[in-house]
Order: C-alpha cells, then structure tokens, then sequence
C-alpha cells in the first residue's frame, strides 16, 4: 500500500440513524405503513376494556372479575415489554414484529371461545404478550429505519397510529358483536391480519438475514456513551405524564356528568381530550424540528398545568376547549420521550423503548384506583387536584434533562448542560 495515498477508512455509523436511506416517497410509505400497522395491534388494547360490558352482561362476570381482566392485560403488556427490548436489542428478530401482531389479535378473537373465565383470562393474556412484544422491536425499527432528521416526525406519526387504533376499538368490537355466531369473534382478528402484512420484513432484510429489520444488530456502529442517570430522570418524566393524562380519561366525564353536564357532556369531553391527544402527537414531531426534544417537553408541560386548571375551575362550556389543550400538551412529548430514551441508552434502543412505553400504560393504571379512593373520601373535584399540579412536576424534572439534539438551546452532548428555561 503506498504510504502517500492510504485508504480512507469509513467512519463509524450511528444505529440511531437509517443505514439505507430512503428517497422521501419510499419514506412516506414506510411511515405509514408502520403507523397503520401500529393502529393495527393497539386497536387490541383497547378492545379488551371495550369488551368489559360484554362480559358482564352475557357471561356473568362480576364487576372486579371484568376489571381484573383489564387490569391482568395492562400489567403484563407493560411489565413485560421491557424484557422484550432486552431481546430485540440483543439478537436479530424480524418476524417478532408481524408473529405479536398475530398473537394480540387471536388472544382477543379467542375470548368468543367462551370457555370458562380462565380460558377467557389466558385469551387475554396472549393478546396482552403480542402487544408487549411488538411494541419496543417496533419502536426501534422506527428510529433505525427511519431516523436521521425524520427520526421526530417519524415516531409521532408512529404514536398516531397507535392513538388511532385505540380510538377505533370499540367500532371494532360493536361491529363484531353485532354480527351472530362464531363469525363475529373471528372478524377481531381481521385487523391483527392486517398488521402482520404490513408489519412484515422488507425484502431486502429478510434476504441479509434480518439486517435492518426489527432487532438488527449493527456491529459497525460506534454509538455515543450511556447516560443512565438522565434516563432515570427520563422515566420519572414519563411515570407523572402517565398519571396525569390516565386520571384525567378516567374521571373527566365522570366530572363533567357531576357538574350537571349529562351524559353527553361527559361523551363529549372524552371526545374533545382524545382529539386533543391526536393532535398533540401530530404536533410534537414539528415542534421538536423547532426548539429541540428537550424544550418542546418542558414547554409542553407547562402549558398543561392551566390546561387542567381550567378543566377543574372554569364554566363548563370551556372545559371542552381545555381538555383538549391539556390533551394535546400531555400528548406532545409522548413520542419526543420515546426517542429520547433511545439516545440516553444508544447501544440498547429496544430496552429504552420497552421501559418508556411500558411506564406509559401502566403506571396510571396503577394509579387511577387511588384516585378514586380519594374521590369517594372526599369529592370529585378534590381528587383530580393534584393532575393539576402534576405536569409541574414533570417540568421540573425536565429541567434537567441533557439535550442530545445539535444546535438546540442548551444541547451540549448527553453529559452537557440541561437546556435554560
């Protein structure tokens, strides 16, 4: 080798962004496709507390035997989601994604079996273990697939996707029940179908053997260090954001019914804090573009507190237009916190994605029964207080979040500055 003329030697790669980068049309479908793929599996999670009056009313199931249902779904999903990261970021798995997509959709289609409640609890529990495993390999395919400087848009539309399939749930479950016999358990399934195509392997991965498919490893990249403490902080972040936003779609048309709304009031409040929570997702990814992840979270926090204020104190006819707002500013950092989890923690991005969605679902589930207690020893309204003072907190815990993002206010590197207020 001549000395004077060496070879260049190839820089390191970054697995947080997309090894084959992909023209902008071929990008906009891949998006999309994830996304819809996304509203395919958690349409799932919310079928199972859509199937609750069902099962009290034809079976016979008693209110705390329903609930329990729900309630075994939700914590296994999310207990177990990380241990899934685990998996995903150690070894190469590309049919993970589409074969849990298939497992939430026949546990749920399987409750129509209707063969004793523990057959129907075990039913739930596949379904709850599809969603477990689908979502940190997913989430990681989205960030290495699709990252770069998309990497914010691209996991909000992600988000979206999933908002949209927990929406749809009780269509989904309405249209089957409506239709006699077997049949109408069975079209459950049709949308998990569905998402196992679209959440199949590219081509080209299944031919290198699962390179740049869910779980790829990436042997030539040289990630950034750890930074365990701020990831840390990061969850604590998501543990208040989860209790915040789960205590208000619990309670809000419970409020607005006591403060002499009605029924509909009530439907029309969840409406406006599920619309809220949509746009928010939407609007995360664009604002992140603007003033860096880290900013945009803290700032979404703040604008959440008179948000829920305003829900607790104002006329009724504006309670719609804050619960909206409250949503969207709860649902802002939703998949800005998913990213950032995954930069703390470079070299284990499936492990940081189990951890922060998993806390997203769970813990405020965990929570809402406390919440509840405390609404009957005192009142309603006495109880939902405190989800006012909540984002605060995760404000302040935000404030010392390291910025990885370049050129955003206070970004100095994952052991840098916290970003100024």
């Amino acid at each position: 080798m001549n000395p004077q003329n060496p070879v260049p030697t190839q820089a390191p790669t970054d697995p947080r962004k997309p090894q084959d980068p992909l023209n902008p049309a071929a990008l906009r479908r891949r998006t999309a496709a994830l996304s819809a793929g996304h509203a395919c599996v958690d349409v799932y999670q919310g079928a199972v507390a859509a199937l609750v009056p069902f099962l009290v009313s034809e079976r016979g199931y008693g209110y705390a035997a329903a609930s329990g249902i729900v309630l075994a779904a939700s914590l296994l999903s999310s207990v177990i989601q990380p241990l899934f990261g685990v998996l995903a970021d150690r070894r190469p798995m590309p049919w993970l994604i589409p074969l849990s997509t298939a497992a939430a959709g026949v546990g749920v289609a399987l409750v129509g079996a209707d063969a004793g409640y523990p057959a129907t609890v075990a039913a739930v529990a596949l379904s709850g273990l599809g969603v477990a495993a689908y979502h940190p390999a997913a989430a990681r395919l989205v960030r290495t697939a699709l990252g770069g400087g998309s990497g914010h848009s691209a996991m909000s539309w992600f988000a979206l996707g999933g908002n949209i399939g927990f929406a749809c749930a009780p269509l989904l479950v309405f249209a089957a029940l409506s239709v006699p016999g077997a049949a109408g358990w069975w079209l459950l399934a049709l949308p998990a179908a569905l998402g196992a195509f679209l959440n199949r392997p590219p081509a080209a991965a299944r031919r290198r053997g699962g390179a740049g498919a869910p779980g790829a490893a990436t042997p030539e990249a040289a990630p950034g260090p750890e930074d365990r403490r701020a990831f840390a902080r990061l969850s604590l972040v998501v543990i208040v954001r989860s209790v915040a936003f789960t205590g208000l779609s619990t309670f809000i048309a419970l409020y607005v019914r006591e403060r002499g709304g009605g029924e509909t009031a009530g439907a029309v409040a969840l409406f406006a804090l599920f619309a809220g929570s949509a746009g928010g997702t939407l609007l995360g990814g664009r604002l992140a573009s603007r003033w860096g992840r880290v900013t945009t979270v803290r700032r979404a926090y703040a604008a959440a507190v008179p948000a829920i204020a305003g829900i607790l104190f104002l006329p009724l006819p504006l309670v719609y237009g804050c619960a909206a707002l409250a949503a969207a500013a709860l649902y802002v950092p939703l998949s800005l916190q998913v990213t950032l989890g995954q930069d703390y923690l470079p070299t284990r991005m499936g492990t940081a994605s189990g951890v922060t969605l998993g806390l997203t679902v769970s813990v405020g589930g965990v929570a809402s029964p406390l919440i509840g207690a405390a609404a009957d020893a005192t009142s309603l309204r006495t109880a939902l207080l405190p989800l006012a003072l909540l984002p605060l907190l995760a404000w302040a815990l935000a404030r010392r979040l390291p910025d990885p993002d370049p050129g955003a206010p206070g970004a100095g590197g994952l052991r840098g500055l916290p970003v100024d207020p």
